[in-house]
């Protein structure tokens, strides 16, 4: 009886090495012939250039959604800080025409987890008449602390001090202020709609103000259209007594400021009217989500049309390549190794692509408002008017979860549309390529 011999460990070893030498060799080899295919010739010259152009559609189909993207960003992260930072995230307003146990109810806020600050508040509409010109705006009446409380606004003083909001004195935005050429210490008239009754009719109630300070918060309509005022000073223009309009909350998570003010009206009871920034606001939100939504998927295209035009390039290259490829197969090349040069061949230019697209995009974003200031100042051009945009600089904040999905999806794109041309390139038949 014959005993079967096993083999060495030394020869095992040997055979290990020779395959890892083999899969490196043929490595080598595939990436070698991919490379050779997507360098130009006069040959193949025109499918080089398609293959260019689809690389330059994916960098700016890739760049282009980076940018947008950060930018719709931007835009939500501004608005939204801006709008709550002064509004407040949470009101409480009575359902009837006073509110004389404001400080009650602001403590039962207060004593919620999660709800930071509690500031009653007077909010009015006025006329402001200064030099001939008038101007309906809004009043915020508010205590000092309560004013230096809201960073939005306490960050952006830029002439005078909130220290010197006493009675008597307003606090003005920057757009307003030089819209109607009012400087610090200058002298306001504001007008009360709502004013004295007398034998004639209604008559306006009008009171001098001195500007204590001017403020700039970055948003158009606040800056133009808001005065803040001393509490006290508000309660005896709108002739309101010790009584305020509404009582302003801020909490934690201010994406959850529906689920706080659920809390509050639970405490609080029905007598009460609990709204936050999402009732007044949601519609404007929503409409930058769903324009943000409709930009990517348009620009997407850019990127579908440049992964069809890998398509159509590779198609050709392997129509141009037939010979070549029969060669390599009688000359031991395998269908994979044949379809894997040809998928990297295409996957290379979805790579290439995507990497330029990226290190454009994410530039781009970092700098977007120097380069806004440098194209104006060139062009002598407003690329960003406030008055339209709400905002007097161009925001974006780029968020690196969407950066890798853009990325993502761009190879995922590129790589899918070199499967169709590598399968048919590795089925050729050597044969019948041979005899044409």
């Amino acid at each position: 009886m014959v005993s079967a011999i096993s083999p060495s460990p030394k020869a095992c070893m040997c055979a290990r090495i020779g395959a890892v030498f083999s899969y490196r060799l043929d490595s080598v080899f595939e990436r070698f012939i991919a490379f050779r295919y997507l360098r130009s010739s006069r040959q193949e010259g025109f499918v080089s250039v398609i293959a260019g152009f689809s690389l330059l559609g994916i960098a700016i189909g890739v760049a282009t959604l980076i940018i947008v993207l950060s930018v719709m960003n931007g835009f939500r992260a501004e608005l939204l800080g801006r709008i709550v930072g002064i509004n407040g995230h949470i009101w409480i307003l009575p359902t009837t025409a006073s509110f004389e146990d404001h400080d009650k109810i602001a403590e039962i806020a207060k004593s919620i987890p999660g709800v930071l600050t509690a500031q009653p508040t007077i909010e009015r509409q006025a006329v402001l008449m200064h030099k001939g010109q008038a101007r309906g705006l809004q009043i915020h009446g508010m205590t000092v602390p309560d004013i230096k409380n809201r960073s939005v606004v306490a960050n952006a003083i830029k002439v005078g001090s909130l220290d010197h909001l006493v009675e008597g004195k307003v606090l003005i935005g920057k757009r307003l202020a030089d819209t109607l050429q009012i400087n610090l210490h200058d002298r306001i008239t504001l007008l009360n709609p709502d004013g004295n009754q007398t034998a004639f009719g209604t008559v306006p109630k009008q009171k001098s103000f001195e500007v204590a300070a001017i403020f700039e918060v970055g948003m158009n309509d606040y800056d133009k259209n808001i005065i803040f005022m001393h509490l006290d000073s508000a309660q005896h223009f709108f002739k309101m007594n010790s009584t305020v309009s509404n009582i302003e909350l801020f909490v934690e998570d201010v994406e959850h400021a529906q689920q706080y003010a659920g809390l509050i009206q639970s405490k609080i009871g029905d007598h009460y009217k609990v709204l936050n920034w999402q009732h007044s606001s949601s519609p404007f939100f929503q409409a930058v989500e769903i324009e943000r939504d409709v930009m990517f998927l348009i620009l997407t295209l850019i990127i579908l049309i440049a992964a069809f035009n890998i398509i159509s390039s590779l198609i050709m290259l392997v129509k141009d390549k037939n010979k070549d490829i029969a060669i390599l197969r009688t000359m031991g090349a395998t269908r994979g190794s044949i379809l894997k040069t040809f998928f990297i061949t295409g996957a290379s230019i979805g790579v290439i692509g995507t990497v330029v697209g990226v290190i454009l995009g994410v530039s781009f974003a970092l700098h977007i408002e120097e380069i806004r200031q440098f194209l104006q100042n060139v062009f002598g051009l407003d690329l960003f008017n406030a008055e339209i945009y709400h905002l007097t600089k161009f925001p974006a904040k780029m968020d690196i979860r969407e950066v890798f999905t853009v990325v993502g999806m761009s190879l995922g794109l590129s790589f899918a549309a070199t499967l169709y041309p590598a399968w048919k390139a590795a089925r050729l038949n050597p044969v019948e390529a041979l005899r044409q």
